[in-house]
């Protein structure tokens, strides 16, 4: 039986979690997440994802939530689950030194490495382009998503949004860990190619801006920044259920081309998008014909 030290914290760690708890061959000894947190208005404290699927389907696994992994606490607490593997995903946490010398301490991160290396590498395929992504496992190092590689999953994410692309690579991740840690004995492990690397730094919320200049970077944004912040002009008008109409053709930005029932074409500098659904600063979601025709706006005004 293979014994496995699990480290993460959003849903995306949950099913990799969720696939080393039902393999026969695998015991999961533990649980280290992140402390809960209060959330939302009322701010009620609510644990990871991972810790709450442990609750709420009864699995008694030892839980750990430290602030952070440099003292001696967290330590001792991975010696008394004596693990083969530590296996981390989206943990949020650096691990020391000491822990990566314990056992092999083996990362899922979802690209294929050493591209977009760092906070969110999901996002920033959608904005390179990209036309494959995926997820690489990796045995840590103290670098930054600087492991040796020990296997890879991949898939075509021309026409995914973020939403879509985290649920997919999740479930690659979870077959791809299990297969790495029953087979990690015959494995030979790849060294990264520093000078091909690139990082995917932590988005911000200013990044959701958009300025209609090409419609095709719009809608890129608008596919990665889905989930979180999404995107909005410089007037602060959210765009929402937004798709590329067209890659070809030149307009002024924001040109209304076309006002239908349940959407409106709006054109950039470089081609056109189809926006069905705004939502403008302190209110609430409309369609954007009914927004158009409270802001008195038709087909040749400008949209900003």
């Amino acid at each position: 039986m293979i014994r496995v030290l699990f480290m993460g914290t959003p849903d995306y760690a949950t099913a990799i979690l969720t696939a080393l708890i039902d393999d026969s061959d695998i015991t999961v000894t533990g649980l280290i997440t992140q402390p809960d947190k209060p959330v939302g208005r009322k701010q009620i404290l609510t644990p990871p994802h991972t810790k709450a699927y442990l609750l709420e389907h009864a699995i008694n696994i030892p839980i750990y939530q430290p602030d952070n992994l440099r003292n001696d606490a967290a330590y001792d607490f991975i010696k008394e689950q004596a693990p083969d593997f530590i296996v981390v995903a989206a943990f949020g946490q650096i691990l020391p030194q000491k822990i990566l010398d314990y056992a092999p301490c083996i990362n899922l991160h979802a690209s294929i490495l050493p591209k977009f290396r760092g906070a969110s590498p999901i996002q920033d395929a959608i904005l390179s382009g990209e036309k494959y992504s995926g997820v690489t496992a990796m045995k840590m190092d103290v670098g930054l998503d600087t492991g040796d590689m020990l296997g890879f999953s991949y898939l075509n994410i021309e026409k995914f949004n973020a939403i879509e692309l985290f649920e997919k690579l999740s479930t690659m991740a979870a077959s791809l860990t299990v297969k790495v840690v029953k087979d990690y004995q015959n494995i030979e492990a790849i060294k990264q190619i520093d000078c091909d690397s690139s990082y995917a730094k932590k988005i911000k919320k200013e990044d959701g801006m958009v300025d209609f200049t090409n419609a095709q970077k719009v809608d890129a944004k608008y596919r990665a920044f889905i989930y979180w912040p999404g995107i909005f002009c410089a007037s602060g008008l959210k765009l929402k259920d937004v798709e590329l109409a067209s890659s070809a053709g030149e307009f002024k930005k924001g040109e209304i081309l076309a006002i239908d029932e349940d959407q409106a074409v709006i054109g950039c500098e470089k081609g056109s998008l189809r926006v069905k659904t705004v939502q403008a600063p302190s209110k609430k979601s409309v369609d954007i014909a009914s927004y158009l025709r409270g802001q008195r706006l038709n087909v040749g005004d400008i949209l900003s």
